[in-house]
This record gives structure tokens, C-alpha cells and sequence, in this order.
């Protein structure tokens, strides 16, 4: 169960500071249906992740080699997620916003001020399961618990609890701060908002450098 946990740590914090995910809920919380939209939002994620790493590490962990190690395959898998995510590295960096040039926003972000919590719960699974880079985060979280925990029903479901657990915790800081703070949260979630957006492909293609190396490294010591 450890090994299952510190082989898809580093990828649950790689999901954690995604930092769209982390805007949307900012952007929920300066709307006029700002807790209930944001908690709709982050429940949404959390379970989405939660069933899609669990998915993923049960079916890719049911087949093992004949020592009992992790079956050639998953060293293949790993690979093939490495070499993805660096490529996304790459096009992210490359897409930088030079400067003090602006990134464009997405088109959702201008329509959340009319959100509903069921159409907040949708974009929480759209970003956290469907979007090409949280997908292939999520989908390397998996096969990095089935690596570590072959034919090991419990420890792969706890290990993709945790997994969870850590991935939605950059969606929960927003929410923890509009909490404690009161109307001072205002200012700090704009500025963090800001931040953000200028900076997410900056972020994201770093984190998709770091993770990308650890799967291909991982993939390879498989084989």
C-alpha cells in the first residue's frame, strides 16, 4: 500500500496545482451563487478523479507477470504516458505567453457568473477527467498504484483514495480561504486568479516535464 501511495504522489500533486481547475473555483466564489457552486464543483472533482484512477489502476493492475511483478505492458504504458505528457510539456512552454502578454481565457470562464451547481459539477469533470492534461495526469496516477500494487484490490483502492484526497486539494484551498477570511478572501482569490492565468502554461509545462520523466524513467525500469 505505501509503494502504491509514493509511486502516484507525485502525480496527485502535479493534479493539485493544475491551475485552471483552481480558477474556475475562484471565479465560482466571486459569483453570486458562490457556495454552492463552488461545493458542487469541488465534490464533483473529487469524485470524478476518484472513480477515474480507481478505474484505471484496478483494470491495468489485473494482469501480472509470472514472478508476481508488474507485467511488461505496464512498463510499455508508462512509457508511452511519458513520452505524452513531455510532448504536452513541450507544446505548453512553447504557448507561453511572453512577457506581460495576456494568455486568452477560456470561453467558460466568462459564463460561470450564470452557472448552476449541476452545470459547475459538470465542469468539474470536464477539467478534471476530460481535459487532455489533467486525463493523462489522472490516467499516469493509475497506472503508477497498479505498478506498485499488483492483484492488490485493497491497497489500490486506498492508495486511489489518497490519490484523490491530495488531487482536490487545490481546488479546496480557494474554497478554505473564501471561508476563513470573510470579505477579505476577495482580493487574495483575485490576485491568486491572476497569478494563475498568466502563469498556467508556464506551470503546467514544468509540472508535465517533471511527471513526464518520472513515468518514462519508471517505464523503463519495468522493462
Amino acid at each position: 500500500m505505501g509503494a502504491a501511495i509514493g509511486q502516484s504522489l507525485p502525480v496527485a500533486v502535479g493534479v493539485l496545482v493544475s491551475p485552471l481547475p483552481i480558477v474556475a473555483v475562484v471565479l465560482m466564489l466571486v459569483s453570486d451563487r458562490a457556495r454552492a457552486n463552488a461545493l458542487a464543483f469541488v465534490v464533483a472533482w473529487f469524485l470524478a478523479v476518484l472513480v477515474l484512477v480507481g478505474v484505471v489502476a484496478l483494470l491495468t493492475g489485473s494482469a501480472t507477470s509470472d514472478d508476481d511483478g508488474p507485467a511488461a505492458w505496464t512498463g510499455w504504458l508508462k512509457i508511452v504516458l511519458g513520452v505524452l505528457l513531455l510532448l504536452v510539456s513541450v507544446r505548453q512552454w512553447r504557448g507561453r505567453p511572453r512577457g506581460d502578454a495576456e494568455p486568452p481565457a477560456p470561453r467558460w470562464m466568462s459564463a460561470i457568473e450564470q452557472f448552476t451547481p449541476v452545470r459547475s459539477a459538470g465542469l468539474a469533470v470536464l477539467l478534471g477527467t476530460v481535459n487532455p492534461k489533467n486525463l493523462l495526469l489522472v490516467v499516469s496516477g493509475g497506472a503508477a498504484i497498479a505498478a506498485a500494487a499488483p492483484d492488490d484490490t485493497s491497497a489500490t483502492l486506498v492508495a486511489a483514495l489518497v490519490f484523490a484526497v491530495v488531487a482536490s486539494a487545490g481546488v479546496v484551498t480557494p474554497v478554505v480561504i473564501y471561508f476563513a477570511m470573510g470579505d477579505r478572501a476577495a482580493a487574495v482569490l483575485d490576485e491568486l486568479k491572476t497569478w494563475m492565468i498568466h502563469n498556467n502554461a508556464a506551470i503546467m509545462a514544468v509540472l508535465l516535464l517533471v511527471i513526464g520523466a518520472k513515468m518514462l524513467g519508471d517505464g523503463i525500469s519495468v522493462l
